[in-house]
This record gives structure tokens, C-alpha cells and sequence, in this order.
């Protein structure tokens, strides 16, 4: 299917992207957390690091969430705004906090540790999906961090996904986005296999994919668990990414990168790739698109990363196979 153009899905046009940013913490220079001197503040959010990116790749994009009415708060909403997104469907609540995460840095992965029982945005609730954002956008984005927050937020994702594909008003796009830390309770592999079977697009990565449901899945597996979506996702780390949409597979190898930290490359993937259907890109270019943005994310200790020049993104969809395969990001 690699150059077989693929019907403009979903619609072009805006997107909304939904769900909690945090405040975030983390070492710099990355060093383990306690032989840190100094601590870089910064943001971190699935739905707004995919905001973010879709704005850098010229979409027009809302992030709709909730935060503190705290300096933490201010310095999120600021951060996610000046990227180009629309934040004005961003509520502040008076009671609640924004929530927090540090980043520690260690020789083989990044921990992260969440402060955000309580927060402002682990409030929301289906009423979220009322916005008038919501009502005229081509596209709705996901992520299984959501539903683990709070039971009202798990009805906010149920109520997005609830509807049936063929009766929705726009696409539907769900990240998996597996985080253990948040489902203490050992739901995690059903809840999040029942609302990433509903979407239209799914993303999971292959190690989210074995660890929820069963070691060893390989990509085709993945798609026999997950068969409703039109678009599966399937990320293997710094290998390859697997697109299976009406019957056919596309796959993609990674860029080559030098990793700083891996730490929203996920995201960014997630957006490069739906910024390309967006666009009316084939499976193969959105794929494409999909690891030229997570280099981007790659290359930094955040989670946003300065995307290349365009002419430079526009040389690597156009590449031939071999030019792709000895690129560097």
C-alpha cells in the first residue's frame, strides 16, 4: 500500500485535542534526580504536546483541559498558546490544583513521578465535548492517560468513543498511551483495549501493546486485537511504525537519531502522522511525517522539539527508499 494514495481521512480541518498538562520539572543537565542541582521548568501533556506539534505543522488546533488557577497554571496555558494553539476553551478552576510531574533522569530511562490526584483537570467530565470546538472539528484526539485521572474523566473518553464510527460528526483519534503508574486497580488492559478498539485512528506502541496484552504480540497480532479502528498504528520504538487501514499494512522504518531523551516522542509521532492525513498524504508519507516530528521531540529534553526546516521535511517525504533509510534527523 506504500504508494497507493489513501482517500482524505479524516476530513481536513480543524482538530481538538483533549486532556491534562502539567507544570513539569526536570534536571538539568539530566542527571538522577537526587544528585540534581537545578530543576528546568517546563510543560508536559500528551493531548498538548500533540496540539503543539499539529500547530507547528501548519493545523489549526484547540487543546481543551482545565487548569489551577496557580502560577503553574499560567505558565501552562502561556507555554501551550505561544506554540499556536487555541487555549481559549481552557478552563480555570478556583479550587483545584495544576497538576505537576518531575522528570528523573536515569542511565537506561526516564522515570517520571506524577502530583496529580486532585488536579483541576482530573474534573472534567462529557461535558467537555458541549464545546462549540468540539462540535465543528474535523478531528478529536485522544489518549488513554485520561480515563486513568478519574471516573468522570474515564466518562468523558466513553462519551467521545460511545458513538458509532459511521454516526460521528468527525474523526476520532486515540493514543493509547499506556502510563501503569495510573492504574493501580489492574484495568488498565481491558478499559484501554474496549475505548482503543473504538476509534477511528489508534496509535499503540508495540512494548505498550505486549505489556497490556500479551508478551509476544507482533504487529499483525496487534491488529486481530484492535480490528474496529479504519487506521491502526502500531510504533516499534526506533525500528519501524506499522499503518493497517482496509486490509493492507504499511511500514515505515525509524529515523536514524541521536536520542536525548525519548520522553514525547510518542506524541509527536502521533501528530506528524495525523497532520499527514490531514492532509490527503498516503499512508506511507503520513508515516513518514509521523518520524520526522518524533525526531524532533527526540533530539530535546522536553517534550516539544524545534521541528526542521521545511524544505528539509519535504526532502525526506520525497526520498527513495534507500535516501530514507540512510537519513539522519
Amino acid at each position: 500500500m506504500s504508494g497507493v494514495p489513501f482517500p482524505r481521512f479524516p476530513a481536513d480541518g480543524p482538530v481538538v485535542c483533549i486532556g491534562e498538562t502539567m507544570a513539569a520539572l526536570a534536571p538539568t543537565p539530566p542527571v538522577p534526580l537526587d544528585s540534581a542541582e537545578d530543576l528546568r521548568l517546563s510543560v508536559a501533556g500528551a493531548e498538548s504536546n500533540v496540539a503543539m506539534y499539529l500547530a507547528d505543522l501548519g493545523r489549526s488546533v484547540s487543546w481543551l483541559s482545565a487548569l489551577g488557577d496557580d502560577a503553574f497554571g499560567r505558565r501552562v496555558r502561556a507555554a501551550v498558546a505561544a506554540a499556536g494553539v487555541d487555549v481559549t476553551g481552557v478552563r480555570t478552576d478556583p479550587e483545584r490544583p495544576t497538576g505537576l510531574l518531575v522528570k528523573d533522569p536515569g542511565r537506561d530511562r526516564t522515570r517520571v513521578h506524577y502530583y496529580r490526584g486532585g488536579s483541576a483537570a482530573s474534573a472534567l467530565g462529557p461535558e467537555v465535548l458541549d464545546d462549540e470546538r468540539v462540535r465543528s472539528a474535523a478531528l478529536l484526539h485522544l489518549t488513554g492517560v485520561t480515563p486513568a485521572l478519574s471516573p468522570s474523566c474515564r466518562k468523558l473518553v466513553e462519551a467521545a468513543l460511545g458513538t458509532p464510527p459511521g454516526e460521528r460528526p468527525h474523526a476520532v483519534s486515540f493514543d493509547v498511551n499506556h502510563r501503569p503508574a495510573l492504574w493501580p486497580d489492574g484495568t488498565a488492559a481491558t478499559v484501554l483495549r474496549d475505548l482503543a478498539d473504538r476509534a477511528d485512528i489508534t496509535f499503540v506502541g508495540l512494548d505498550e501493546a505486549q505489556d497490556l496484552w500479551g508478551a509476544d504480540l507482533q504487529p499483525a497480532d496487534v491488529r486481530r486485537l484492535l480490528a474496529r479502528p479504519r487506521i491502526l498504528v502500531v510504533k516499534d520504538g526506533g525500528v519501524a511504525a506499522h499503518a493497517f487501514a482496509d486490509g493492507e499494512t504499511c511500514t515505515v522504518p525509524a529515523l536514524r537519531t541521536d536520542v536525548v531523551e525519548p520522553v514525547g516522542a510518542g506524541d509527536a509521532f502521533a501528530a506528524g502522522f495525523l497532520a499527514g492525513l490531514l492532509r490527503g498524504y498516503e499512508l506511507k508519507r503520513a508515516l513518514r511525517l509521523g518520524h520526522i516530528t518524533a525526531s524532533s521531540a527526540l533530539r530535546v529534553t522536553g517534550d516539544h522539539g524545534p521541528l526542521p526546516d521545511g524544505a528539509r521535511i519535504e526532502q525526506l517525504l520525497a526520498a527513495d527508499e534507500e535516501e530514507w533509510g540512510a537519513a539522519m534527523s
